[in-house]
């Protein structure tokens, strides 16, 4: 059996046990919470009103709809929990995670499948090119035998159902559908960014409302401060404070720095007190100084430890990857002594110390340096990473190469 476009189905007559054409097909529905992709009902249109006629009781659906029950057997429709393929997803901004790009739904292709005596109806794919779009603009103007012909000449442009992920912007809709983000969220930061910088504000917060924190976090910081700021805006303070929670430091005080003074403290008294704390410090500084770069989550151990320690203290490590390339050597005080590249501790025994192992000279900068600066000391020394001092010589942060790179993409 060929596959059904679902412009075909729709309008298409369907037959009640009796042989009789009792309406026509108005919509079709799945039950995400049992089957993403399998179509679980027909919503005909019929001279009673609309009725649900449950796939499981359609016998074919070539040249229109047999079913092996009578009519009088079919509810009355109920769209809680459906989805609706028609209103739901036809000309609706879907995310092509295979291509990591957003396109728009011009038709879906539905694939008949013959088992046990029954018929099934299964998603394909999309259509996101022109075929789709001639299809539905011809329909019921052309003829479908002298429009199949031009149809043909038109190459598809088809989506697998697989590598689609559905942005819903109707917060009651999204309830229903329970289609969820995971394949967005494996998708890199980076390309998750650059979906979502394409998006118009509401699909944005639909995004950002299904994606887990941590990935959430990772893609706020990837995008363009005033996408940031329009998407952290549009959250509520709750979720918005769960997200910045999860963001590296010093890009969530840049993010808090950028709102509104009474929105950012909306969003603070939602966090929790730790890091609450640890932000508000940050947002004293000034955003282009060293200590306003700088991330507080880094590696530091005594500057008595052994590379033992160290290997231990990695394992229990939470911060971010782009921080573990340096650890950081501390006196009981937490006065900085040295900085031993992470490369070393693969050449050396466990029980080997790590200050004759720190890296000569021992680069930092004051915590009030300018970004100038900062910028100079990386490009002079080919730095990873750049640890921040206050004026006793105490460790306060870490800059890394990606907050200057950062830096002087804000320049351009």
């Amino acid at each position: 059996m060929s596959t059904i476009a679902l412009t075909e189905l729709l309008g298409a007559p369907v037959l009640e046990a009796s042989g009789a054409q009792c309406g026509r097909v108005r919509e079709v529905a799945l039950s995400p919470a049992e089957d993403p992709a399998r179509v679980s009902a027909l919503i005909v249109r019929t001279k009673q009103g609309d009725r649900l006629l449950p796939f499981s009781a359609v016998e074919s659906v070539d040249g229109g709809v047999r079913a092996t029950s009578p009519v009088s057997d079919w509810p009355a429709p109920d769209a809680e929990g459906l989805f609706l393929l028609e209103r739901d997803l036809l000309d609706q901004q879907i995310i092509d995670v295979h291509g990591r790009k957003v396109v728009r739904v011009n038709d879906v292709d539905l694939h008949p499948e013959t088992g046990n005596g029954r018929v099934q109806l299964k998603i394909g794919s999309v259509d996101v090119g022109a075929r789709g779009a001639v299809r539905r603009l011809l329909k019921g103007v052309v003829p479908m035998v002298a429009l199949k012909p031009v149809l043909q000449r038109i190459p598809p442009r088809l989506i697998p159902w697989d590598f689609v992920d559905l942005i819903e912007t109707d917060p009651a809709r999204r309830v229903k559908l329970k289609i969820s983000h995971e394949r967005l969220a494996k998708l890199h930061p980076a390309d998750i960014a650059d979906i979502i910088e394409r998006l118009a504000p509401d699909e944005r917060e639909a995004v950002f409302e299904t994606l887990d924190e941590e990935v959430a976090a990772e893609a706020l910081e990837e995008v363009q401060p005033k996408v940031q700021k329009s998407i952290v805006e549009s959250l509520d303070s709750e979720r918005a404070a769960e997200i910045v929670e999860e963001m590296n430091p010093d890009a969530a005080a840049d993010l808090l720095a950028d709102l509104p003074e009474e929105r950012t403290e909306e969003i603070l008294q939602e966090m929790d007190p730790e890091p609450r704390e640890e932000m508000t410090e940050l947002l004293e500084f000034g955003e282009d100084t060293a200590a306003g770069r700088m991330n507080t989550e880094y590696l530091a151990v005594s500057s008595e430890a052994t590379v033992n320690d160290a290997i231990e203290a990695l394992r229990n490590f939470q911060g971010g990857i782009e921080t573990v390339s340096t650890i950081y050597l501390v006196d009981e005080r937490g006065i900085l002594k040295g900085a031993v590249p992470l490369a070393k501790l693969v050449l050396a025994k466990s029980d080997d110390k790590l200050l004759p192992l720190s890296m000569d000279p021992l680069i930092s900068c004051h915590a009030g340096a300018r970004e100038r600066e900062v910028a100079a000391l990386f490009d002079k020394y080919n730095l990873l990473t750049l640890p921040v001092v206050d004026d006793e010589g105490v460790l306060t942060g870490v800059i890394t190469s990606d907050d200057v790179i950062s830096l002087l993409r804000a320049k351009l």
